[in-house]
């Protein structure tokens, strides 16, 4: 025999979790997503899988298409130029919103790429042991702290343990991980790393050099200023003779 109260009770359940998701939507798209932040926190008697709804309407922007997260950050541009006391409807500006989503998601496309799906056709076995070193890979980002650009030139030295790497893909290691918001230390570690990752090589050496125009732009603008990092793995960090030659050629 059904229980009543039983059905009762889940039909309420479920209009309440229905009600809270349109207050969490509303919210999102009124940006006001602290509010929707202290909603979801007050949710503690929901099920762990009304919990995850709840979660997607406020942080479900992996869901979002495309379109939709271009519209997004459009109208955000539209709001600080507001706020720079701009006008957003002259002449000059009023495809600049767009313009900007689209540049500010070709600068960032990197978070929408994985290493995997670059290198799986282009990881060779051969059995080679010396050297192999591509410099001067010209590179471009976005510093994190200010979003304002930083560009320069990535090196890159492995030795190879029986396996290579397509010399274009060390390009597209770079593209893919400075098509990020990112500082200069982390972006030259994560190179390196994912070379190791991928090859297993007996070491791993990348160098960076690069201007930074949170530097040259505002602050202390010191126009020559250059900040160069480096990640040494393997026998490039335990052996002083490998490591030198490797500098040595990346800087002839």
């Amino acid at each position: 025999m059904c229980d009543n109260s039983s059905k009762n009770n889940a039909v309420t359940s479920d209009s309440e979790l229905e009600a809270k998701l349109r207050q969490l939507t509303m919210l999102k798209h009124s940006s006001t997503n602290g509010q929707a932040r202290g909603l979801l926190n007050s949710t503690n008697g929901e099920s762990s899988q009304d919990q995850g709804k709840l979660k997607v309407a406020v942080n479900g922007k992996e869901n979002d298409s495309e379109e939709e997260r271009f519209d997004d950050i459009s109208t955000h541009f539209k709001s600080i130029l507001e706020n720079l006391g701009e006008d957003p409807s002259r002449q000059g500006l009023l495809k600049t919103p767009q313009r900007a989503a689209k540049a500010l998601m070709y600068f960032t496309k990197g978070y929408k790429e994985n290493i995997e799906d670059v290198l799986n056709d282009a990881i060779f076995d051969e059995d080679h042991d010396e050297m192999v070193i591509v410099k001067d890979i010209e590179m471009f980002s976005l510093c994190e702290h200010h979003l304002v650009p930083f560009m320069g030139k990535v090196s890159i030295g492995y030795l190879p343990n029986k396996k290579i790497l397509g010399l274009s893909k060390l390009a597209r290691i770079v593209e893919i991980f400075s098509r990020r918001l990112q500082v200069q230390e982390r972006l030259t570690k994560q190179i390196a790393v994912a070379i190791t990752e991928a090859i297993s090589p007996a070491g791993v050496g990348v160098v960076i050099e690069a201007t930074h125009m949170c530097m040259v732009m505002r602050g202390v603008q010191k126009l020559n200023s250059k900040t160069v990092t480096s990640t040494m793995l393997g026998v490039f960090r335990e052996d002083p003779k490998t490591r030198e030659e490797f500098l040595t050629l990346v800087r002839h």
